[in-house]
């Protein structure tokens, strides 16, 4: 198939339907229609309105890719460097693995995959957020955060420090846009989040399950986040707002507290996802500093 005759597969259906799953697939056309998936991954507005839509989303290098399959998320396809179809083209399973030189990966994804792996996985369906509330012990909720490096650094942190989930404003970024994904590590396939609606009126729900929502900003009242009692720190739900503006004030007045982190050096903020990381580590000691 020339790039003049190609023609573009329907994203809501796998786009290799039919072939032999088990034996990798070269392509040298980077036109050719089962690629898709993986189409221009460095266009944000065009691939935002292209996964979320058709239920898809790319994950990138071994390690990631491996991460969502153990997580259960059904993969589409996979497109790998031809050079190392050997070590990698075991991870498809059930789906097509497709092959390229680095030429034609870079033409079809817009930069070097130097990591050699990407594939298109399935989402699932999100869960409510009485179901998240139910469920977890220590919450992160999320204001205004639309960089995706941000929001994958705030996953991992979630992750690593016991933080078992996240909701999200509408409007935050993508937890499963590419760029996400791959900074946390494949952890945002492990920590469950969803989208809170209506926002801020639904904050009501935190605080409903149980939850002390703390809002993180150095506005007036704020303590300093070492002093939140013991009591507190039993089921604590973490705010953040974007870099910059912060909080809005209706999401603060939603708030049983407003903490911060006190800053030295006339510095006067981290950033979110560093400050996520002081936080969330903070309250996940039992006991007041």
């Amino acid at each position: 198939m020339t790039a003049g005759t190609a023609r573009r597969a329907d994203p809501a259906v796998s786009p290799c339907m039919g072939e032999n799953h088990r034996v990798p697939i070269p392509i040298e056309d980077p036109e050719d229609d089962r690629l898709s998936d993986y189409r221009a991954l460095t266009d944000l507005a065009l691939r935002t309105r292209f996964e979320q839509p058709h239920g898809l989303f790319i994950a990138e290098g071994h390690q990631v890719i491996d991460r969502a399959l153990r997580a259960g998320y059904r993969m589409r396809s996979m497109l790998i460097d031809a050079k190392r179809a050997d070590q990698l083209a075991g991870l498809a399973e059930d789906a097509p693995c497709y092959t390229a030189g680095p030429d034609v990966l870079e033409s079809v994804t817009g930069f070097h995959v130097h990591r050699g792996a990407l594939a298109s996985f399935h989402r699932k369906p999100l869960p409510e957020p009485a179901e998240i509330l139910s469920t977890v012990r220590r919450l992160v909720v999320l204001e205004g955060i639309n960089n995706h490096t941000n929001i994958g650094a705030i996953f991992r942190v979630a992750a690593g420090l016991g933080f078992d989930g996240v909701l999200l404003a509408p409007g935050c970024a993508d937890p499963l846009y590419r760029r996400s994904v791959r900074v946390s590590m494949g952890e945002v396939f492990a920590v469950p989040y969803t989208y809170l609606e209506p926002w801020p009126a639904g904050l009501a729900q935190i605080r409903d399950a149980g939850f002390t929502l703390h809002g993180l900003s150095p506005s007036r009242g704020a303590i300093d986040i070492g002093a939140v009692s013991e009591a507190e720190r039993e089921r604590p739900a973490l705010m953040f707002g974007a870099e910059g503006p912060g909080l809005t004030a209706a999401a603060l007045e939603a708030c049983d507290r407003t903490v911060v982190i006190p800053m030295h050096a006339d510095v006067d903020s981290l950033n979110v996802a560093a400050a996520t990381a002081v936080a969330c580590w903070e309250l996940s000691q039992p006991r007041p500093r």
